[in-house]
């Protein structure tokens, strides 16, 4: 029976271009996992889109001088091309800056108001004398309380990642020009999060299966006790408030944007023609949901959202918040705020996007930081991609082409060399499978080329260039075994490289694409046409990890 499968992907603030942190820490895997339940026939929607109200983005359009609406359609189309070109299979890529999102919104508030979980309350605000208004979140940094870190912000630390309000600030200072605020009382709306505390201290204690970095982050936040949040702000950029008298607010970013998730479902299901389909992953309670996202959002994922959706009621609960560490850059963190980053459109402007896709996917922080490195991504691509798995594709298509009249040929009796390759292929579909499925990607990539390697030694151990010159019946059982470990590696390769799949799809000469065939081995027919062999991958020049540290103004 297929599965329902519902890929949330965290919707990013789009003020600047993405970057590779980015992309490993929550694009990469979703991306994995959508595609490996695709191909094992599960019923699957990746949803997401860009968070064009965030703070940043109006913070950006006061520098450039520019709208906050036209600062975020500018990056919203970036993002959006990027994706496409990393091949990310969203199924939509919407924003929520759109009428369909705010009614979304309104209606999710309207119910929460309606059962008693919004009280209006004075708070103490942060305002500029110099710029004349409130400064929310984002607009102001200082000292965390917490950890010391210097440039919190006035919504959360970077460096220990608690959420914050600005009056927890110590030392605050107006981000725009340093100016230190003063507070003023205004009224805003709050959300009763307390009221949630017993019942998602018992729905996270069932949550055994759940990364413990993820688990054990938000049992922290029950310990500590959780606190009513303010949901409006005083701002003129964001979703509109339904309530008469906050004319001038604005639903604060973090409460409205997780809404995104049920908003773009919901226009997936109408941009299909079916405008309920979007009820088979959001109240059948069969269905599974996961959402993808850095560490630094595993409170709003694993306690707020939760907490949002218990009291609006019928809706499905995270199955599962897989959240990552952080990909560092040498010492320090990617950040947009501070340029310290690898910006995917400059690396989509000189690489190809599979190496990239591979070498994120090798050193994915899945249970702690790691780092990304030009020397690693060097090796990864010239010692892992081109000498191993593509050295393994281009020799057995080449030698089979030349000598079979470019078709796969007919096998004799299989020996225990030739049995044993076919059932590394059964091992690595099986293995790489559990990977996936348990949210392990590390090891699913692993699993698929520890098949590439095996691959090699079979092909090295037959030697089949030399076999085809004396015996023309060993040289093909052993062309036709090296086949079908080219088409287990198409499909195990698959939702990590999805490009260079369908060229091996297509040089091995098969029907339709590598979906119509599912997860599962599939072997290769005798007298099949094989496509042209060719490279799948460009072997990279030395030089470019001291070229590429030199634009990163750092020593090779």
């Amino acid at each position: 029976m297929p599965r329902n499968i519902l890929v949330c992907v965290a919707w990013p603030y789009v003020n600047n271009a993405p970057h590779l942190g980015h992309i490993a820490g929550m694009n990469m895997p979703a991306d994995i996992f959508a595609r490996y339940h695709r191909l094992a026939g599960n019923n699957v929607a990746m949803v997401s889109g860009s968070d064009m109200h965030g703070t940043p983005t109006a913070l950006r359009a006061i520098d450039d001088g520019v709208t906050p609406e036209e600062i975020a359609g500018r990056y919203h189309e970036i993002w959006s091309r990027c994706f496409k070109q990393m091949g990310f299979s969203y199924d939509i890529y919407t924003h929520t800056h759109t009428d369909h999102h705010r009614d979304v919104v309104h209606d999710m508030f309207r119910v929460l108001d309606e059962k008693g979980l919004f009280y209006e309350a004075s708070q103490s605000m942060p305002y500029s004398l110099t710029e004349q208004r409130f400064l929310s979140d984002r607009f102001v940094e200082g000292t965390c309380p917490h950890c010391g870190f210097a440039d919190a912000r006035g919504d959360q630390c970077d460096n220990c990642g608690r959420t914050l309000d600005p009056s927890d600030l110590i030392d605050i200072r107006s981000k725009r020009d340093g100016s230190t605020p003063e507070f003023r009382d205004t009224k805003h709306l709050y959300f009763k999060l307390s009221e949630f505390q017993d019942r998602l201290a018992t729905w996270l204690g069932s949550k055994t299966d759940w990364r413990p970095n993820v688990r054990n982050g938000a049992m922290n936040y029950i310990r500590e006790g959780l606190r009513d949040r303010a949901i409006t702000r005083d701002i003129e950029w964001g979703v509109t408030v339904p309530v008469e008298g906050y004319e001038t607010k604005r639903i604060y970013v973090w409460f409205e944007a997780v809404m995104g998730y049920l908003s773009a479902t919901k226009l997936l299901a109408e941009q299909q023609g079916k405008p309920d389909a979007w009820e088979a992953f959001w109240k059948d309670e069969s269905a599974e949901t996961y959402y993808f996202q850095g560490k630094d959002n595993i409170p709003f994922h694993a306690i707020i959202w939760p907490a949002i959706l218990m009291g609006y009621g019928g809706l499905n609960l995270p199955t599962d918040v897989v959240a990552n560490e952080y990909l560092n850059l040498g010492a320090t963190g990617f950040s947009k705020s501070r340029g310290n980053a690898v910006w995917l459109p400059d690396y989509l402007e000189r690489y190809d996007v599979d190496p990239l896709r591979y070498y994120l996917t090798s050193i994915m922080p899945e249970t702690s930081d790691s780092e990304f490195t030009w020397a690693g991504f060097h090796a990864a691509n010239n010692n892992e991609l081109v000498a191993t798995f593509g050295n393994f594709v281009h020799r057995v298509l080449t030698i089979t082409s030349r000598n079979f009249d470019g078709a796969a040929p007919e096998p004799g009796d299989l020996d225990e060399a030739d049995e044993a390759a076919l059932a590394a292929c059964d091992t690595a579909v099986r293995d790489v499978a559990a990977a996936l499925d348990a949210r392990n990607f590390r090891d699913g990539l692993r699993a698929a080329m520890a098949l590439a390697q095996h691959g090699n030694r079979y092909i090295d151990q037959k030697q089949p260039w030399a076999t085809v010159k004396q015996d023309r019946a060993i040289a093909a059982t052993t062309l036709w075994t090296g086949l079908n470990i080219i088409a287990t590696l198409r499909t195990v390769f698959s939702p990590f490289l999805p490009s260079s799949c369908e060229k091996i799809h297509g040089m091995l000469g098969l029907a339709g694409d590598i979906a119509s065939d599912g997860w599962n081995r599939v072997e290769v027919v005798p007298g099949t046409k094989l496509g042209p062999p060719a490279p799948l991958f460009r072997k990279l020049d030395d030089s470019i990890v001291d070229e590429e540290n030199a634009r990163l103004g750092r020593p090779g």
